[in-house]
């Protein structure tokens, strides 16, 4: 296919990191996303069992993040396949390539926050291992994963059959790289501005054949968390990005057009600022949800196991009885009876019948129509 080059930015050769940024051009963007954003972290902090909230956060982060790539999968999908793949080696002959590719998404943002965790620090290294697990099998798997690219890549709008974007040449990448990293390190902007010019710099650099924006994306949680402004590796900002699309590609291509590092930073700081503001309401619901569903349950199943029960079906609410049983610490008998009341309720619906030794599917409806994405 023939593309068309004549609307084509180029990368801004020796001009990162910015000489000087003129504060006065978002010095209010930045106080309203450090207010946001800390009113989102203070809310995590305060949850008796975080992974309730950010479990569905971080699939939901994982469908988008993929769908601006193209991958369109859904949350039930997700989780679907979650409920039947708890092995990262199992077999997925009869599964949709889009819905791998989000789960690899998924899978190899927990095992950066993981690494970090473990005190690996935020290094090129880091960067290449979390690429060859997000491209490790389906479609990505002959895009050399885990290796910067050694021929030059485009950014191209396949619509309009044109090039819109020509990133750092595959020669000076390395240098490209060192610099960005090399900042990342010793630059005195405040972590918000730092993690905005980060973004752009690793999209701009596009140093992978493929993946770019999936890891650039996730650089911006790891930084703002090794950084201190999150106190957890859980801020996504990809809903905003994928709704202000054209304006997230256009801001990006005028740095290196005309230099406007500005504009792309009032820019990244609103989405840090919506994001958050969105992720607290996604989390205040099901938090709202998990309390008014505790006293339901405590009625319902009368048992010291309510609880546990509950807490099973927030951080997996697609299952299969099996996995209740197995993973929930309740005894088999009674999670069997739990299910039955959960079903009679209303609470639970059948996806999948039983059939021969498979148990049945079930979504736990209340928290995923709040959830789906």
């Amino acid at each position: 296919m023939h593309l068309n080059m004549s609307n084509a930015v180029t990368y801004h050769y020796d001009k990162f990191p910015p000489a000087e940024l003129n504060y006065a051009r978002f010095i209010d963007a930045i106080i309203k996303a450090t207010a946001a954003i800390a009113r989102y972290d203070q809310m995590l902090k305060n949850m008796h069992n975080s992974e309730i909230l950010l479990a569905p956060l971080r699939n939901q982060e994982a469908v988008i993040s993929s769908r601006m790539e193209g991958t369109v999968s859904t949350m039930d999908e997700i989780l679907k396949y979650e409920a039947d793949h708890a092995d990262e080696t199992a077999t997925t002959s009869n599964v949709r390539s889009e819905v791998i590719e989000t789960i690899l998404y998924q899978r190899a943002l927990k095992s950066a926050q993981k690494a970090i965790e473990d005190g690996y620090p935020l290094s090129q290294s880091l960067i290449k291992s979390i690429h060859q697990r997000l491209l490790s099998w389906g479609r990505g798997a002959n895009k050399s994963p885990g290796e910067f690219k050694t021929e030059q890549n485009y950014l191209a709008d396949r619509n309009k059959k044109e090039i819109l974007f020509v990133p750092i040449s595959p020669e000076k990448l390395q240098d490209g790289m060192d610099f960005l990293f090399d900042y990342i390190e010793k630059s005195q902007h405040p972590a918000l501005l730092k993690s905005a010019v980060t973004h752009i710099e690793f999209e701009a650099l596009h140093p992978f054949k493929d993946g770019n924006g999936r890891i650039g994306r996730m650089l911006i949680t790891l930084m703002l968390w090794s950084s201190g402004t999150i106190t957890a590796p859980h801020f996504y900002i990809s809903g905003y990005f994928e709704d202000h699309k054209d304006q997230y590609i256009d801001t990006m291509r005028r740095v290196s057009q005309t230099g406007n590092w500005e504009e792309w930073c009032s820019f990244f700081l609103e989405a840090v600022e919506h994001q958050a503001i969105r992720n607290l309401t996604i989390a205040e619901n099901i938090r709202t949800l998990y309390e008014e569903m505790k006293h339901k349950f405590s009625d319902m199943l009368s048992s010291k196991w309510s609880v546990k029960a509950l807490d099973f079906v927030f951080t997996t609410p697609v299952f299969r009885n099996n996995k209740f049983t197995a993973t929930s610490g309740i005894p088999t008998a009674t999670a069997a009876r739990f299910t039955r009341a959960m079903l009679d309720s209303g609470m639970l619906v059948t996806i999948e019948e039983a059939s021969g030794r498979r148990p049945a599917l079930y979504s736990f409806e209340p928290l995923m129509n709040l959830v789906r994405v």
